[in-house]
């Protein structure tokens, strides 16, 4: 081959790796933001990636398109690996056109995403785009489309996550929206359906990107970032860790990790932790710490609806779903944010074969008008449905109070969860012993000489008659009542029994879940 020709594939290569160039480069690292090229550098294993689609370029003519035909179209896409795992990635490159997609960009990610479909292992998505490419029109939206018609076809079968680095605004938050989870990172990260300057248009309301769609609110108000980090590098190291807990699809079991902690270890700190009195918050985080394997849980959307608990961890090596209730936040009510929170990511671990444990303590659903009008029937039926649908191993433990229709959506017996245990301590009812005796011996207590002493024996002997374990047990509904120290190794012995488990389900195309 004549060096002409060497020469000429080392020019464009050279060419495409430095994307827009260094001008474009500087204003990037200005921003406080890493390439395209550093990210995919900084995540995956030292020299595993793959470039796919080096030398594609738009084809696009009006406004000035026809004058540059940039390589790679602002988008760098390829394969690789994290933990010796494969994955496939792809970052939409700023300094090129300001990463907007258009028809060539938007293929190429089409393309990348059809390799990771069939060959079954994780796409992730390294957002930083100024949105559909203008001057492409319609071409553009069609890329798009393309790219949710695979984010849809993808969902269940390989995980899909978007880490969102930069803007992120119009259609290009809805590929995002349907992928299993979002990271954010702090101050250069926001995603919207319409920006500050539409926004002021229409409704003459005036606000900055931040405070519209910044990390602070996905984070904490609308629940969108699963994940978010203060830089990059932190948000790499909690994505590589989130994918230490998932299969690479949904044929391939969860990776398993030899443990270091002792299955049959006794946690004789929790006989404390939980409060005598009922009424008293404690952090349920104590709990599920103190059980799993190495006190390490990746706890997911953390700040959001925080009445519920949803995490990752490993119990004897072998990843679980954690589902737990929070006694100090709102006492641990189900509400309309919390079930949406539980129901899709119970609906995740079912999708990938991880086992779900799940913490009891609830006193019900949250009672009040605007939880009525805003659609709590509707979204509390999802945690019914999830729990419901979900065949994957379950096992859970009622730490305390289990009242009403909470008592039933949080994986009991009825919903076929597999394996329920609970402690000594436990008090499942139709409702709080309090409550009950109002309702029950209303009469009795008003015409007694003193009405706070008579509910006062009553509630104990409601306590003490009712609202206990042993009543469940006797019909079956708990399998057996524990020591709280004895939690680690019961539910450990419990999954290895279930770990083989099949479950058949209906012939149809696919529920209907109250959306």
């Amino acid at each position: 081959m004549s060096k002409e020709i060497i020469n000429s594939l080392e020019e464009k290569r050279t060419a495409a790796l430095k994307g827009g160039g260094d001008t474009q480069i500087e204003k990037q690292h200005a921003k406080g933001k890493l390439t395209a090229r550093e990210r995919i550098e900084k995540l995956l294993d030292p020299h595993t990636f793959t470039e796919t689609g080096m030398f594609v370029s738009h084809r696009a003519k009006g406004f000035g398109m026809e004058n540059s035909h940039p390589a790679t179209d602002g988008v760098i896409t390829g394969w690789g690996k994290i933990d010796g795992r494969l994955v496939y990635v792809y970052a939409q490159d700023f300094t090129i056109l300001g990463g907007s997609l258009g028809e060539a960009h938007g293929l190429k990610i089409a393309q990348l995403m059809d390799l990771a479909y069939q060959n079954g292992a994780p796409v992730i998505g390294l957002n930083d785009s100024g949105g559909a490419r203008i001057q492409e029109g319609v071409d553009a939206l069609a890329a798009y489309g393309e790219i949710f018609y695979r984010n849809t076809r993808a969902s269940g079968v390989i995980p899909q996550i978007s880490v969102i680095l930069g803007p992120c605004a119009g259609g290009a938050v809805y590929s995002p929206g349907i992928t299993d989870f979002i990271f954010m990172v702090d101050a250069t990260a926001y995603m919207f359906i319409t920006g500050p300057e539409v926004v002021k248009a229409v409704t003459h309301e005036s606000v900055d990107a931040n405070t519209l769609g910044g990390t602070d609110v996905h984070r904490a108000k609308s629940g969108t970032a699963h994940f978010t980090a203060p830089d990059e590098e932190s948000l790499f190291n909690q994505l590589r860790h989130l994918l230490s807990f998932l299969p690479p699809n949904n044929m391939t079991p969860p990776p398993y990790e030899p443990p270091s902690d002792d299955p049959q270890r006794q946690v004789s700190e929790l006989e404390k932790v939980v409060p005598l009195d009922p009424q008293q918050p404690y952090d349920v985080h104590t709990v599920i710490d103190a059980i799993v394997d190495d006190s390490e849980f990746l706890e997911v959307l953390p700040g959001y609806a925080m009445n519920i608990v949803v995490g990752f961890a490993h119990l004897d090596g072998h990843p679980v779903g954690i589902i737990a209730n929070q006694p100090a936040y709102l006492a641990g009510v189900l509400d309309i944010n919390s079930s949406d929170k539980g129901a899709r990511f119970i609906r995740f671990c079912d999708a990938f074969h991880i086992p779900l444990v799940t913490f009891v303590d609830t006193p019900g659903f949250l009672p009040g008008i605007e939880q009525e009008h805003d659609g709590i029937i509707r979204h509390g039926a999802k945690m019914i449905y999830a729990y419901a649908e979900a065949t994957v191993p379950k096992v859970a433990i009622i730490l305390r109070k289990a009242y009403g229709g909470a008592y039933i959506v949080m994986s009991s017996k009825h919903l076929r969860s597999d394996y329920n245990l609970a402690w000594p301590g436990a008090e499942i009812a139709v409702m709080g012993p309090e409550g009950a005796v109002k309702i029950v011996f209303k009469k009795e207590i008003e015409a007694s000489e003193d009405p706070a002493a008579a509910a006062a024996e009553r509630t104990r002997q409601y306590r003490q008659e009712f609202a206990n374990p042993y009543l469940a047990a006797a019909r079956g509904y708990v399998d057996d009542v524990i020591l709280p120290a004895e939690s680690r190794q019961r539910l450990i012995a419990a999954l290895e029994t279930l770990r083989d488990k099949r479950q058949p389900t209906p012939s149809r195309k696919h529920g209907n879940i109250p959306l």
